[in-house]
């Protein structure tokens, strides 16, 4: 058992007084933090977390909630963080699947989870405002992290429909911040601007990366563009973290401007970058690194670096140094130019689905993810992404899984049939947009589903359109080909070069 002492503790005892985080006016160095995080870890104790506890957290991006996530990892409970942008359905479902104690939630979320009938009457959850009131229990410090060791969950959608809690380790988390410390380098002035939900890994494996680099974070509550720009330009900040549709709105307030010379890295995930907008960064002299990764294996895995950013358009890169890939088809590994399955490896890969040792057994086999996304590499070892998990929307670098709005809308008396794909659309990349058959139709129908589905899942998830169709395209086995279902629009034209 490999063993590394409390990241936040370490870091607070190496450079007590660099500053850790900056938010909304309001900065905390790293003995701050740890002092605040130990706080916080007296008052849950006294809540009644214990070590190896599963607690979910349902909060939005804030000072208090990263001293929350430390003061969790001070007692050795385990933290499983849920999407704001869940109904409460979709969280009741998450938070009985991973059989946590408590519900650590903003005070107004609280209001509305009272409400809903999944959580009325439960003691589960537990606001902000009663956590900062408790007095505070001994803590009983846990002083060293085992890189084996389970520290936080989060759930992704299964093929399935079924939401799946990856489990990441203290060493997934530790490996993935020196995967990319190793490949971007780490400069003693670097600060990371924070503008992506701390639910998703993005957004956490950013807190890990400052806490384990000792680096400078400016968290921001959401996305909005014209306050990251500001940020940019006048807070000597050298890396930011976004997705296609972030960068576009970046672009359009930078105009004509440049960046500081403070600013090196515009790391960008969720999908393939435009070719038409990566020329128009290499004209503003912006650096992009475009990633491959996923919930699974902790944050990015593959990485193309600027040098290669219009010789390689379309690329996501190369893996990065503790990791390994390769592309199978049939169980056997195929060489470049060849399209099948990316499989990966590395210390930063999840060891498993909480509670789901069937998933886990398929999913991974001899340490390597197969992570039923489509690519090929080339010649020169560079990855293609050819199709996200198959038949995955990615909207506004949100993940969405047909199968999950599927179900719903079969669900509906009037549905015989249904079937969701992405289509493209020019500030989200893609929205869902639904087939069905019934023997109903019109306007009337479309707004009915609409609200129908939206009773059940989170907006972003919702249809941008609902067709009605005679039948969905299947094949010889009864298998949707969600691929083929856009070209039942009349004045459909397929773009797509391969």
């Amino acid at each position: 058992m490999t063993v590394l002492p409390n990241f936040l503790m370490k870091r607070a005892a190496l450079s007590p007084d660099r500053i850790a985080l900056e938010m909304e006016g309001k900065r905390v160095t790293f003995s701050e933090l740890y002092s605040n995080s130990l706080n916080f870890g007296g008052k849950l104790v006294e809540l009644g977390v214990k070590r190896g506890d599963r607690v979910s957290i349902f909060m939005a991006n804030s000072m208090e909630l990263v001293e929350l996530l430390f003061a969790l990892k001070n007692i050795g409970a385990i933290t499983v963080l849920h999407n704001l942008r869940l109904t409460s359905k979709e969280l009741s479902y998450q938070v009985e699947d991973a059989a946590s104690r408590f519900v650590l939630v903003d005070d107004e979320k609280e209001l509305v989870l009272k409400e809903s009938k999944e959580f009325m009457g439960t003691q589960k959850t537990v606001p902000f405002s009663k956590i900062v009131q408790l007095k505070g229990s001994e803590l009983p410090l846990v002083e060293e992290f085992s890189l084996e060791e389970t520290d936080t969950i989060m759930y992704t959608s299964g093929t399935t429909g079924f939401p799946k809690g990856v489990k990441q380790t203290y060493g997934n988390h530790f490996w993935s911040a020196t995967g990319s410390a190793l490949n971007m380098g780490l400069h003693e002035e670097d600060c990371w601007l924070l503008a992506v939900p701390i639910f998703h890994i993005s957004g956490l494996s950013i807190l890990m990366r400052s806490v384990i680099y000792g680096m400078r974070v400016i968290i921001h509550r959401r996305f909005e563009a014209e306050a990251v720009h500001q940020d940019l330009m006048e807070r000597h900040v050298s890396i930011v973290s976004v997705v296609t549709t972030m960068l576009s709105g970046l672009l359009e307030q930078l105009g004509s401007k440049s960046y500081p010379a403070s600013f090196r890295c515009m790391l960008v995930g969720g999908g393939p970058v435009p070719k038409s907008i990566l020329e128009e960064c290499r004209r503003k002299s912006i650096p992009v690194y475009q990633t491959y990764g996923m919930t699974e294996t902790c944050s990015q895995i593959v990485t193309l670096s600027p040098d290669f950013s219009m010789s390689k358009v379309g690329s996501a890169g190369k893996p990065l140094f503790p990791c390994q890939l390769k592309i199978m088809l049939d169980g056997m590994e195929v060489g470049p130019m060849e399209t099948g399955e990316i499989v990966v490896k590395g210390p930063n890969v999840t060891i498993g689905y909480y509670n789901r040792d069937e998933s886990t057994s398929e999913a991974i086999k001899d340490g390597w993810l197969y992570t039923g996304d489509l690519g090929y590499v080339d010649e020169d070892g560079f990855l293609f992404v050819v199709d996200r998990r198959s038949d995955l929307i990615i909207s506004g670098g949100e993940n969405i899984y047909p199968a999950e709005i599927e179900e719903i809308l079969v669900s509906h008396p009037s549905i015989k049939d249904a079937g969701v794909t992405g289509m493209p659309h020019d500030r989200w990349g893609q929205v869902p947009v639904a087939f069905v058959v019934s023997d109903r139709e019109g306007k009337q129908l479309e707004e009915e589903l609409i609200f129908y589905v939206r009773q059940g899942l989170a907006g972003y998830k919702v249809p941008n359109q609902i067709y009605v169709v005679e039948r969905l395209p299947r094949n010889a086995s009864n298998k949707l080909m969600r691929r083929e279902l856009l070209k039942l629009l009349p004045d459909w034209e397929d773009n797509d070069e391969d």
